[in-house]
């Protein structure tokens, strides 16, 4: 939990455009040398979800995807792009909701997204249209690379994998946790005492997520060029959590 009365939050500069087959710890690493920061246990390294996605070679031209009938069909209702539609229903559990604008599926991942978490922005066309998805397992991937950077650093830092959703009920978006390593993502709270002294009975605290909207908040959701987030300050427990342990499950969903 947070304990203290403020965190330290801070942009690593120097980030370079992404590749696929990127290293992303030496990317942090130097990224780190640039800014003249240095890592301590328990720092949370947040990363924006795109540069771990095309370090992934997750980056997809349109022009190698041939639409089904079933995306097609959803394109027209849609209005999108029917080899977009395609991708989105690869990504897919199951569609959500079809209107005009707007396809929302359940991801594979569990989480509900619009486009099935697929973006078109902020990243290189080169002439054709492309689509970056989410990494494949984005809780895998941060677990990885907090284990590179204690190896090649010696620290306990936590890593959060963010990207930036939509919520039902809400207009706007907000930094979310879509990957977590070395720290929990859910706290349950259940039993601690309030201010009066009641049992609480059903707080659980989403803490990652409180992570990553306060870290997306210092990325920017434009041109800013701040992909990697240090956060100082929180006071975590050191056990490996994951960003499925936020995902509610089905059975529980009063609004599926």
């Amino acid at each position: 939990m947070v304990t203290e009365a403020s965190l330290s939050l801070f942009p690593l500069a120097g980030v370079p455009l992404i590749e696929a087959g990127a290293d992303l710890a030496a990317v942090v690493l130097a990224a780190l040398e640039t800014s003249g920061r240095s890592l301590v246990d328990g720092d949370i390294v947040v990363l924006a979800q795109k540069i771990v996605s095309k370090a992934e070679g997750r980056l997809v031209e349109l022009a190698g995807v041939t639409a089904s009938a079933q995306a097609i069909d959803i394109a027209r209702q849609v209005d999108k792009d029917p080899r977009l539609v395609e991708l989105i229903l690869s990504e897919a559990q199951e569609v959500m909701r079809v209107r005009k604008g707007v396809l929302i599926v359940r991801h594979r991942l569990g989480l509900v997204l619009a486009n099935a978490g697929i973006d078109q922005s902020n990243i290189d066309h080169d002439g054709q249209p492309r689509a970056l998805l989410l990494p494949v397992d984005p809780d895998a991937s941060a677990r990885a690379l907090r284990a590179a950077l204690a190896e090649r650093c010696g620290v306990d830092v936590a890593v959060l994998i963010i990207d930036s959703l939509g919520r039902a009920w809400r207009t706007g978006t907000t930094g979310t946790a879509i990957g977590v390593a070395g720290m929990p993502a859910l706290l349950d709270l259940r039993g601690r005492e309030d201010l009066h002294g009641r049992r609480l009975e059903t707080s659980e605290l989403g803490l990652a997520d409180e992570v990553a909207a306060a870290a997306s908040l210092v990325m920017g959701q434009a041109d800013e060029g701040r992909p990697i987030v240090i956060v100082r300050g929180v006071d975590h427990d050191r056990r490996d959590g994951s960003a499925a342990d936020l995902i509610r499950p089905r059975h529980m969903d009063l609004f599926a």
